[in-house]
């Protein structure tokens, strides 16, 4: 955690963080982000989700089907590397996994099918029921408010599980797994979803439960929601426990007032 300084300002707490530096991979240029004045004052346009852990907690069952395939095959798997796998491709959590043992590429291939294998029997059990606190509500008001939204997930389930919840016809914009050449940190996920939506990422406010997306969003210029625990999601410009507990001024607020690397804390 850097050094910070803390004050409240109408009951939200302030945090002035010193700058990060994180290395991703550049933009192709069809995603390339947009560019604006500088001494022009953005308004919110759009706002974009991911989905394991912050629509739905399909990051559960992720963790126990990984567990799953880490017994079968004798290797070591904890809860607290599982946490680490959030928002991460399944190849990269394979080969984190696999921590540094080398199998065949036939052999990758087949142990990330039978995760995928084991993943969708458990999604077969889902309904708009697993739905997290304050999604529908934050959708309606995004929606009758005017603003463009999108999903922007790692998983190459994304269409599937949205389906299952019944909120697929929801989104805009769905960029999932299969969207992207380089995955969450890189940002490649979200400057392709701002551009589906034909919006810049500057008027963008991503939600995330997870480091990796946390990095990729700010990268690509976004404001960052964290939904979780303040020490899983302390990258984020404002923490909050749900989206139960979003509003959409703060929101707004957010994007007029872009002083990254300044983030707000709202954990209830």
């Amino acid at each position: 955690m850097p050094d910070a300084h803390c004050a409240e300002i109408d009951g939200l707490i302030l945090t002035e963080l010193a700058p990060r530096v994180t290395v991703t991979p550049l933009a192709p240029p069809s995603i390339a982000p947009h560019h604006q004045d500088p001494m022009t004052t953005m308004t919110l346009q759009a706002l974009i989700f991911d989905l394991d852990g912050v629509l739905t907690d399909t990051a559960e069952l992720h963790y126990r089907t990984w567990q799953r395939v880490a017994e079968e095959e004798g290797f070591a798997f904890s809860r607290s590397l599982g946490d680490q796998l959030r928002g991460v491709s399944r190849r990269a959590s394979l080969e984190a996994i696999l921590a540094g043992r080398v199998l065949s590429e036939a052999q990758m291939t087949a142990l990330q099918a039978r995760k995928n294998d084991h993943f969708l029997t458990m999604l077969n059990h889902m309904t708009s029921a697993d739905l997290l606190p304050g999604v529908l509500p934050l959708l309606d008001d995004a929606r009758a408010s005017g603003l463009r939204t999108a999903v922007a997930s790692a998983s190459q389930n994304a269409h599937a599980v949205l389906d299952r919840l019944g909120i697929r016809p929801r989104f805009d914009v769905i960029c999932d797994g299969h969207s992207v050449l380089h995955s969450k940190p890189a940002p490649d996920l979200f400057l392709l979803a701002a551009t589906r939506l034909n919006v810049p990422p500057s008027a963008c406010v991503v939600f995330e439960d997870a480091a990796a997306g946390i990095v990729g969003a700010r990268a690509a210029g976004m404001m960052v929601v964290g939904v979780g625990p303040p020490s899983r999601v302390d990258g984020a410009n404002l923490v909050v426990s749900s989206l139960a507990n979003v509003r959409l001024a703060d929101l707004q607020r957010l994007v007029a007032d872009r002083q990254p690397p300044a983030a707000e804390e709202m954990y209830a």
